[in-house]
């Protein structure tokens, strides 16, 4: 729009030619530069006669592009006064509670408002914090910038920008730096209002920089892994001390000249020389290995695609220990403890046992006909979204090199929730690894659950060779259900032999089979438990069930079985929520999860959908 192919003609003063002919409504030369509803306050009023003129499919029947650019700056509007009102109506909740009105102490509000917005908004419930927080501030600090945005001048993400920007400033330095920026704000980009926004904070409070850089690099400092939109992953650092953040990027640039400098990687842009460099140099890589891979590598080999085992975080060799279970074969000690045995406090948190104690594991959930060659289905990691098949395959080979990687298989029904489960246990004697099979730095520790739909049960029984390194293979004489779902030989790539027996998940009906008599679970129920689950049971959090507590929907103390159809996996912060008043937590049938919150609204949690 705005331009016109008919030299002579100004795109403003003509209809596009789409429309031509068709009906038009007096009302949009209201939206026209300094009309009546381009000059107007943002209202109700003014959204009614937005939709009717914006009409269907948003086709503005008979508007000029003037008309047009108009009615989208008032959209834009309503969409800040909306952003208000909610804020507002958050402001008053946190209000009705009866806390003093003061923005002396952060989030003067309870923790069981922040869950109930949580689950309103669909939000997790650091975000819904986040933005209560923000209703706080603007009602209480900022109110100027809380009258841009009622009043459609000042879009949403630019005052989070301009409060976040002034959150470390004292009550009379936020209204001062406030003062010098509020009558420059409307009409500039979120970067030209951020601006602004710092340079005031910096000139009412001129060494506050340092001061938050310092706390920041003190008590800040972080590393993130996270999957970006292209399925590939970042892993990143924030809040560093800069000094040493400089060192570290010197050292990334200085080993990517070494590389660029060997001739091996032509057509490898600096770019992507700097991505290796830093990996090797987490990794604990010297250059010279890097460069001796590809010189030896099959030429047809893309020497600076994304492989698998750059996601590494072994660097050196491991010799094969024990396999770190009971006899039941599930992990002894596999995650935070529940709820205590008053009812009221948590189990204490211990960390993960089994072979390697603390090595820090990925948890991957990887269908087992993608492994097997029998088809070509995405899985997902846990901290990183969906994997896809080709990825899949290649974490799975690291993940099997290490030997404090565990392996699982999960029955799933039509819908992807387990039904049935067991742990892979070795087969001592049965298989050794092939020597050189794989490089030692390919170790990934991780948490591998292979799935399978039920009715893709008796496909991977067939012995038949499909050309895959992987095998399942079933013994003859097991039981069918509901008895379980057979005992099962994995036979992976290295050459080794896993025992896995498949019993019963928990999930729509329970036998009670695992159930313990005494507050603590055993370690079956619980695994068992975390694999039903999958995250926490609170609708919008994600946290892992492995790293949430075991808690008791009905308390122990209180007759509450300690039992799957009465268990569920809370991360410490809900499962506190969960004992507060107002709130309930029931279970109509095991894996569903109803959550019923102070203001009478009921939520329910399902089971987790695996891919499979």
């Amino acid at each position: 729009m705005g331009w016109s192919e008919r030299p002579g003609h100004e795109a403003d003063d003509v209809p596009p030619l789409s429309r031509l002919g068709l009906p038009r409504d007096e009302r949009l030369a209201g939206f026209a530069t300094d009309g009546e509803w381009d000059t107007c306050p943002p209202s109700a009023a003014l959204a009614d006669v937005l939709e009717s003129v914006s009409g269907a499919d948003w086709q503005c029947p008979g508007a000029t592009d003037a008309e047009m650019v108009g009615i989208v700056r008032r959209w834009a509007a309503i969409e800040a006064w909306a952003s208000a009102a909610k804020l507002g109506v958050i402001r008053t909740l946190t209000r009705d509670e009866g806390k003093p009105e003061t923005a002396a102490a952060p989030n003067p509000w309870s923790e069981s408002l922040t869950h109930e917005l949580a689950l309103a908004l669909a939000a997790s419930v650091g975000s819904a914090d986040r933005t209560a927080w923000l209703a706080w501030e603007l009602g209480t600090r900022l109110t100027g910038i809380d009258a841009l945005l009622t009043g459609g001048l000042l879009g949403y993400g630019k005052a989070k920008a301009i409060a976040e920007a002034f959150r470390h400033l004292s009550d009379a330095d936020a209204a001062h730096a406030e003062a010098l920026i509020l009558d420059q704000l409307p009409g500039k980009t979120h970067m030209q209002v951020l601006r602004l926004a710092v340079a005031a904070a910096s000139r009412v409070d001129p060494d506050g920089d340092e001061r938050r850089r310092k706390d920041a690099e003190k008590n800040c400092a972080r590393v993130r892994l996270w999957r970006e939109q292209s399925g590939a992953v970042a892993l990143a650092g924030f809040d560093l001390p800069t000094d040493e953040a400089l060192a570290a990027h010197a050292n990334v640039s200085a080993r990517a000249e070494q590389y660029k400098g060997s001739d091996v990687f032509p057509g490898a842009q600096m770019d992507q020389l700097r991505a290796m460099a830093y990996l090797d140099l987490l990794n604990g890589d010297t250059a010279q290995d890097r460069i001796s891979r590809a010189r030896t590598r099959d030429s047809s080999a893309d020497p600076v695609s994304p492989v698998a085992r750059d996601l590494s975080t072994d660097g050196r060799s491991h010799e094969p220990g024990g396999d770190g279970t009971d006899d039941s074969g599930y992990e002894e000690g596999d995650g935070p403890r529940g709820n205590g045995p008053d009812g009221n406090g948590p189990h204490r948190s211990g960390p993960d046992a089994g072979h390697l104690v603390g090595m820090p594991r990925t948890d991957l959930v990887i269908p087992l006909v993608t492994l097997l060659g029998l088809g070509n289905r995405p899985g997902e990691d846990h901290r990183l979204g969906p994997l896809d098949p080709a990825l899949c395959r290649d974490l799975a080979v690291t993940a099997v090199n290490s030997p404090a990687t565990r392996i699982c298989i999960t029955v799933t029904d039509p819908d992807g929730i387990a039904i049935g489960h067991g742990c892979a246990r070795p087969r001592h004697g049965v298989g050794q690894r092939k020597a050189g099979a794989l490089a030692a730095r390919t170790a990934l520790p991780a948490r591998m659950s292979l799935t399978i739909p039920l009715t893709d049960l008796p496909e991977i029984a067939s012995p038949a060779s499909r050309g895959s390194p992987w095998g399942v293979t079933k013994r003859a004489t097991d039981p069918d259900p509901p008895a379980g779902y057979g005992t099962w030989t994995l036979a992976v790539p290295d050459g080794r032999e896993f025992t896995v027996r498949l019993e019963r998940v928990p999930t729509f009906s329970c036998d009670h089979a695992h159930e313990s008599h005494a507050y603590q679970p055993n370690d079956t129920l619980r695994h068992l438990v975390q694999v039903r689950d999958g995250d926490c049971t609170f609708p919008p959090c994600t946290r892992h069930a492995r790293e949430s507590d075991f808690e008791h929907a009905v308390p122990y103390n209180k007759g509450g079985r300690t039992c799957a159809c009465n268990a569920g996996a809370r991360s410490r912060r809900c499962h506190r929520i969960k004992q507060s008043p107002g709130w309930t937590v029931t279970q109509p049938r095991p894996g569903f999860h109803e959550w019923v919150t102070p203001a009478g609204r009921t939520y329910t949690n399902e089971p987790k959908r695996y891919p499979a």
